[in-house]
């Protein structure tokens, strides 16, 4: 990961870590169905590439109980730190942290039972070199899952903040290999750079559910706009009308997902799974 993007992310760690308690609970069905498909258990040792604020981490270090253990790992200081301390809040005491990016894991070969990323791997640099890494900290015969978001088009939660900010900030076109939340929309991308990088019986699938949140539309927007860099980005050009103009135009453009002033936007996000050859 370049220094630039390390700055980048620095800077989204203190609104990650502010809007921490939203983001888990929208996503919890995600996490569930992320340690289902890799099989996470009793005992085991997984390890968490990308943890950010602390999850799923936080989640497994309970379903693996105290026989087993997660390494939460992260490549900005202020994201492990969050996790840490939510760690600490709760009471776990079978997770441990690491500061690194996932192209240069500093662990042995075949230390964990289980390898996952949450919506991580579409940020990596070099995606084949990073998934190489973890097969190779992952033990023979063990598993690796990655969530990725599916296509734009039919997730509102992102699509609708496109439509607005487009009509007053045009974007270039996108580079689709370049690191950024859709990199994996396409079905059998990621399977196929799991599939480069060596690992076997790779396979994905569709995962829907509701994005949910007891938050307004205007505190879905300050999450929103704080957590994203491109956004950030986006409004830091705009004067102070015109980022309040867009705020009104987004809160009108999603008013339909908040059915009783709380969030509920449908959601097809991907899970890509495969394994280390035995």
């Amino acid at each position: 990961m370049t220094n630039d993007m390390l700055d980048v992310w620095r800077e989204s760690a203190k609104h990650w870590t502010k809007h921490s308690d939203t983001i888990h609970r929208m996503f919890v069905p995600l996490t569930r169905a992320l340690i289902e498909r890799a099989g996470i258990h009793h005992g085991q040792t997984v390890l968490d590439v990308a943890g950010g604020a602390g999850e799923p981490s936080l989640t497994i270090a309970e379903t693996v109980g105290p026989e087993g253990s997660v390494t939460c790992t992260d490549a900005v200081a202020e994201m492990v730190g969050a996790a840490r301390n939510e760690a600490q809040r709760r009471g776990l005491t079978n997770i441990h942290f690491r500061q690194c990016t996932g192209d240069s894991l500093p662990f042995a070969d075949n230390s964990f039972d289980v390898v996952v990323s949450r919506l991580g791997v579409m940020f990596f640099p070099d995606s084949v070199v990073a998934m190489r890494e973890m097969l190779r900290v992952l033990k023979p015969g063990g598993r690796l899952a990655f969530a990725v978001w599916g296509k734009s088009d039919v997730n509102p939660f992102c699509y609708l903040v496109t439509r607005v900010m487009d009509q007053h900030v045009k974007s270039p076109a996108a580079d689709p290999d370049a690191p950024n939340a859709f990199r994996f929309a396409e079905p059998g991308k990621l399977t196929g750079v799991m599939a480069q990088a060596g690992a076997i019986d790779v396979e994905e699938s569709v995962v829907t559910f509701d994005i949910e949140a007891p938050i307004s539309a205007q505190q879905f927007w300050a999450m929103r706009s704080q957590t994203s860099d491109t956004l950030r980005e986006k409004l830091s050009k705009l004067s102070a009308d015109e980022q309040a103009q867009i705020a009104v135009e987004i809160e009108q453009a999603v008013k339909e997902f908040f059915p009783s002033n709380q969030m509920k936007f449908p959601a097809q996000l991907i899970i890509a799974t495969g394994n280390k050859p035995s």
